[in-house]
C-alpha cells in the first residue's frame, strides 16, 4: 500500500522528499510553484538534483504534481485560457525536468457558455499538452464535484475528454473520492463503491487510472460541494473508506490525502487512520 499527502515546498523543492519522510508517507503530492499565482521562477539545476538524489534515496513515491489554482482549462475567455494553456505546458515540462511521473489537472469550467465550447478548450489544451511529454509525466484528468458549469464530474464525460485527444499513451485519470460523492456517486455502501468502481471499469476502463485522492467529503452525496473532510468524519464515513481500500482492482495504486490540518487531526493522523482501515 502507498498513502502520503501533499507536501510543501517552501525553502526548495528538494525539501518536499525530507516534509514526507518526516509525516510518514510512502508516497507524496506537491505543487512545483506558487500555486495561487502565474509567475513562477525557473528550476534551480542544483534544487532539481538534490530532489533527484533525495528522492532515490528515500524509497519514497510515486510522486505526484498538481497543476496550480489559477488555471481553466476549459476556459471560453481568450486571455484565461491562453494562460491556462502556457501554465499547462510549463508543468509538463517541469514534471520531465524533476522526474514526476504524474501530474493532476482539474478539468475546468466552460463559464456557462456551454459544454460542447469546454470540451473543445480542453481537448485542444490536452493535444497540445502530451505532445509536450517526452518521458514524463503521465497527465492526469480529475473527477471534479459536480459544481455549475464543470467540466467531467462524470466518468463518461471524463472519457469523452480523453477521447477528442489524439496522442492518448500519456492521459490517465485521478479518482477524488470527494468529488466523486459530491457530484452523486454513492462511496458509503459496500454496493455503492462496487457500482461506482464498475462503472469506471465501463466508461474509462481500470488501465487509465494511476492515483487516487481519497478524501472525505463535508457535502452529502450529490451536493456538487468540493470541501474536503478527515477519513471517516465526513459523509462517506470509515465504513465507506475501509470498503474502497480494500477493493482489489485499485488498492495497489499510490493514495494521496487532501485532507484538513486543524484542531481535530493533522496529516499522519489522516495517515494513521487510512492504515488501520486498509488492514
Amino acid at each position: 500500500m502507498k498513502v502520503g499527502v501533499h507536501v510543501s515546498i517552501s525553502g526548495s523543492i528538494d525539501q518536499a522528499v525530507d516534509r514526507a519522510k518526516e509525516e510518514g508517507c510512502d508516497t507524496f503530492q506537491v505543487f512545483t510553484r506558487n500555486p495561487r499565482g502565474w509567475k513562477f521562477a525557473e528550476l534551480d539545476p542544483d534544487e532539481v538534483e538534490s530532489f533527484k538524489e533525495k528522492l532515490a534515496q528515500s524509497n519514497l513515491g510515486p510522486v505526484v504534481d498538481h497543476m496550480p489554482y489559477l488555471p481553466n482549462l476549459s476556459c471560453p475567455e481568450d486571455e484565461l485560457y491562453e494562460k491556462s494553456t502556457a501554465t499547462l505546458l510549463a508543468e509538463v515540462d517541469r514534471c520531465g525536468t524533476l522526474g514526476i511521473p504524474y501530474l493532476v489537472c482539474h478539468l475546468g469550467s466552460h463559464l456557462g457558455m456551454g459544454r460542447d465550447v469546454g470540451l473543445q478548450r480542453i481537448t485542444d489544451a490536452l493535444n497540445m499538452a502530451v505532445k509536450r511529454v517526452k518521458k514524463d509525466p503521465w497527465i492526469l484528468l480529475e473527477n471534479m464535484a459536480g459544481q455549475r458549469n464543470s467540466m467531467g464530474s462524470n466518468f463518461p464525460d471524463i472519457r469523452e475528454i480523453i477521447d477528442g485527444v489524439k496522442k492518448k499513451d500519456r492521459l490517465g485519470v485521478c479518482l477524488d473520492t470527494c468529488h466523486a460523492y459530491a457530484a452523486g456517486m454513492d462511496l458509503h455502501t459496500e454496493k455503492g463503491v462496487s457500482q461506482t468502481l464498475t462503472s469506471f471499469d465501463k466508461d474509462i476502463g481500470f488501465d487509465k487510472l494511476k492515483v487516487v485522492h481519497l478524501n472525505d467529503s463535508r457535502g452529502g452525496q450529490g451536493s456538487g460541494l468540493d470541501r474536503h473532510e478527515h477519513i471517516g468524519m465526513g459523509y462517506i464515513g470509515a465504513k465507506g473508506f475501509k470498503t474502497i481500500l480494500h477493493h482489489e482492482t485499485i488498492q495497489d495504486l499510490p493514495w494521496i490525502l487532501e485532507t484538513p490540518e486543524d484542531e481535530r487531526r493533522d496529516d499522519k493522523g489522516n495517515l494513521e487512520t487510512v492504515r488501520k482501515l486498509a488492514k
